[in-house]
């Protein structure tokens, strides 16, 4: 059982309303449904099982956003290793956006029916047992021709499955066990342990490949935070929710039904236009996380400063991240930050497109990586938050769900245009990419049509996204209306 923090409390003159609702006042019912839900409040607690919990979710989204991105740092020296093409080694990320769009309604409603522990529970072993397939290819005796592929494939495509879980869970946690005005931060941290794991595979994979013989070495490594996630999760996640809420909102939970959800979603015109947008600006990251190496490669930077690029891009994502997430908890301004960090990305983004077609220009990229990092990630928390206000009371798996599935949709999309969009070169010493790659890639054109349908999907949000935060007026509206009920019971 989570132990509650003590003394903490939603209002201590809600102990007082407690003892009158037991009282028979004869006006109501201490039966009652009203009565309830004031006992409820009267016992609100916060647990500090819910650390445990967030800290167990971020190690399972960081692991499975390490597997979902670790060849893409080192594409040419898998290539090399696996034999294969560097199309072929795009597919083992490719593979994660694919399989996640149909699972993506399955998770969206296991989340909202069966509950928060499930989800976790779930997906920490999905995430672990294709972690394990994949560390299988670098054993001898199972590998004969192809098989090593085999195994990287359907290992991957199980991590795959795992990762709508995985991505849909923070607004959910954040809701069930975190008081208002702790939502938006934990929210922040869980969504942003995701791109941390991208953060510490751009590091990791360049250190632990240092030639194509590493490879199997790097799966062996990032199966260690997937095995102890799993072994965590089963052991931490053993509830659905608190025995008591943290919130109001918790408390007069209202959720839809999930395919009424779905209706709703579809019909709310500022949820759609949101869904759209931030699945463009989660496509454009996605393309950019799995090409980064490609694009800079081409003209002459090394994978040390593509990996260097790619782990700034998130610690500065980090930072931006939990500034914003601060500062939207103190003042509720989700549209505001959005839109503005929505417009700083997309100049960041046209900076990026012409700086990598640029040689020479290494400190440059570094500090455009990280402004990038700095305002696209400050969205993607935010951007979760509110989905959920816009859309109340929709259920968290339901809302969030969504827009990952478009974002999930348009990231396919984009990384089959992009590279279609590249020029096939061969290589030459100006190049810096895998010294047994026959042909090398032009990224140019891509990288622009990146930043223009970047600044396309920014103009969109920041013109006609307009909307009320829904689960906050309904807690200030129940928060008044309980006070109200109590203050009458009081006098009677």
């Amino acid at each position: 059982m989570a132990e509650a923090e003590p003394g903490i409390s939603q209002d201590p003159e809600h102990n007082a309303a407690d003892d009158a609702v037991l009282l028979p006042t004869g006006e109501e019912d201490p039966n009652s449904e009203r009565c309830q839900t004031l006992r409820k409040l009267s016992h609100i607690r916060l647990y500090k099982k819910r650390w445990l919990i967030l800290l167990v979710v971020c190690l399972l989204n960081s692991s499975n956003a390490m597997l979902w991105i670790s060849f893409a740092p080192v594409a040419d020296l898998t290539a090399s290793y696996l034999k294969c093409s560097l199309d072929t080694v795009n597919y083992l990320s490719l593979v994660y956006l694919v399989i996640s769009i149909p699972i993506g309604f399955l998770a969206s409603w296991l989340l909202d029916t069966l509950g928060l522990n499930y989800a976790i529970i779930i997906s920490s072993w999905l995430n672990m047992v294709g972690c394990l397939l994949r560390s299988a290819s670098a054993i001898p005796f199972l590998n004969t021709g192809k098989s090593t592929l085999v195994y990287l494939f359907i290992g991957q495509s199980i991590c795959a499955v795992a990762q709508p879980l995985v991505l849909f869970v923070p607004a959910k946690l954040a809701a069930v066990w975190f008081p208002e005005h702790q939502r938006a931060t934990a929210n922040m941290i869980a969504s942003m342990s995701n791109p941390f794991g991208i953060f510490l595979a751009n590091i990791l994979s360049p250190v632990i490949v240092t030639q194509d013989t590493k490879v199997p070495l790097l799966n062996g490594v990032y199966g260690i935070p997937a095995v102890l996630a799993c072994i965590l999760a089963t052991a931490v996640a053993t509830e659905k929710a608190p025995l008591t809420p943290p919130s109001l909102s918790a408390v007069n939970s209202t959720s839809e039904p999930f395919f009424a959800g779905l209706k709703k979603l579809i019909r709310n015109k500022a949820y759609v236009i949101l869904m759209i947008c931030f699945g463009t600006g989660l496509g454009i990251f996605t393309a950019f996380s799995t090409f980064l190496e490609q694009i800079l490669c081409f003209k002459g930077y090394s994978n040390f400063i593509s990996g260097l690029c790619g782990a700034l891009f998130i610690l500065f994502g980090a930072i931006g991240a939990l500034l914003c997430g601060l500062y939207v908890d103190r003042t509720k301004k989700f549209t505001e930050v959005v839109k503005i960090c929505f417009a700083l990305t997309a100049f960041t983004v046209i900076g990026f497109a012409v700086a990598s077609n640029l040689k020479n220009m290494a400190p440059l990229l570094v500090v455009i990586c990280s402004l990038l990092g700095f305002f696209g990630f400050a969205i993607y928390p935010i951007a979760m938050e509110l989905a959920v206000e816009c859309s109340y009371p929709v259920g968290e798996g339901s809302s969030t769900g969504l827009a990952f599935i478009s974002g999930q949709v348009q990231g396919l999309i984009f990384m089959v245009l992009f590279q279609s969009l590249t020029k096939p070169y061969s290589a030459s010493q100006l190049s810096s990419c895998g010294t047994k790659q026959t042909e090398i890639y032009d990224w140019s054109i891509a990288t622009l049509v990146m930043a223009g349908i970047c600044c396309i999907g920014a103009c969109i949000f920041i013109i006609f996204f307009h909307t009320d935060y829904k689960r906050l007026k309904a807690e200030v509206a129940a928060e008044t209306e309980d006070q109200k009920h109590e203050d009458q019971l009081v006098q009677t």
